[in-house]
């Protein structure tokens, strides 16, 4: 958004110190002016904020159709930092040992305190974040995928904006036979923040949670997961005017079209609910 100047110099330089083979790097200015990159770095200025998912896909898509120009792409939040310089090189070798590996999601954890946010590990046992896993999900802002991910299902989806595109994709890719994988020993460094602190924060969370059923579930199971996530809403108690958000973009997200209509097979689901997460939360 070209609001951190300083960060994002400081999250190339940890990009370039990587151990390996050059990274190819491309920053994309979302509706805002780019800073002096460093010699090398691509850089694309769009004339209007596209949204996390929509200035995403731009950013494949500067590596050539779906990214095919690279093996993988590297996605890291602009406030964000690699302190270790081997994790290229763990990245390279994680997709190298298991070819049916599609996604990878980093350890993010607060520079100051070290600790890791409950929210950043893609699980619902989320209690030990130094236990990598299979999961059902990843972190947007700091992960790495295998480029024949895109090209065979396709990309984030541009009208979410903020909020699940990354569930979305995920639930695509593991409906096409790839895994995901969380790797605590893959850090990024990221300062802890509230997800409320986006003004629109609770009414996509609710808008793209129903496009996200209506998108990718079998149709049984679509009243059950939006029920058992209303009933989560009410259970953690938000104030007023964030249930009033939330429940216009519950509304809006019924109201409005959800794209294209992919539901994942029942061996999929079955496979979600073996990995600990069945589609129902």
């Amino acid at each position: 958004m070209g609001d951190r100047p300083e960060e994002l110099r400081a999250l190339l330089d940890s990009v370039a110190a990587q151990e390996g083979e050059r990274i190819e790097v491309v920053v994309v200015g979302n509706g805002a002016a780019l800073p002096g990159l460093p010699p090398g770095v691509r850089s694309v200025e769009l004339p209007e904020n596209l949204g996390i998912p929509g200035g995403r896909n731009v950013g494949i898509e500067t590596f050539g159709p779906g990214g095919g120009e690279v093996d993988m792409l590297l996605f890291l939040d602009d406030d964000g930092l690699l302190p270790d310089k081997n994790t290229a090189q763990l990245v390279r070798a994680a997709f190298a040992d298991d070819p049916k590996l599609g996604i990878v999601s980093f350890r993010i954890a607060d520079p100051e305190t070290g600790t890791t946010q409950r929210r950043h590990v893609p699980r619902l046992r989320a209690s030990d974040p130094m236990r990598s896993s299979r999961v059902t999900t990843f972190l947007g802002g700091a992960n790495a995928v295998r480029t024949q991910v895109f090209q065979q299902v396709g990309g984030l989806p541009d009208d979410f904006f903020y909020a699940h595109e990354e569930t979305d994709l995920a639930w695509r890719a593991l409906d096409a036979g790839w895994s995901i994988d969380y790797r605590a020993d893959m850090l990024l460094y990221h300062p802890a923040t509230p997800p409320s602190r986006h003004a629109v924060y609770h009414r996509m969370v609710a808008r793209n949670r129903v496009w996200l059923a209506r998108r990718n579930l079998p149709l049984p199971l679509i009243p059950v997961y939006l029920l058992v996530w209303v009933l989560l809403t009410l259970a953690r108690r938000p104030s007023g005017s964030a249930l009033k958000a939330w429940f216009g973009g519950f509304a809006e997200g019924w109201r409005t079209p959800s794209g294209p209509r992919r539901p994942m097979r029942w061996r999929t689901v079955w496979r979600l609910t073996r990995l600990g997460r069945p589609p129902v939360i």
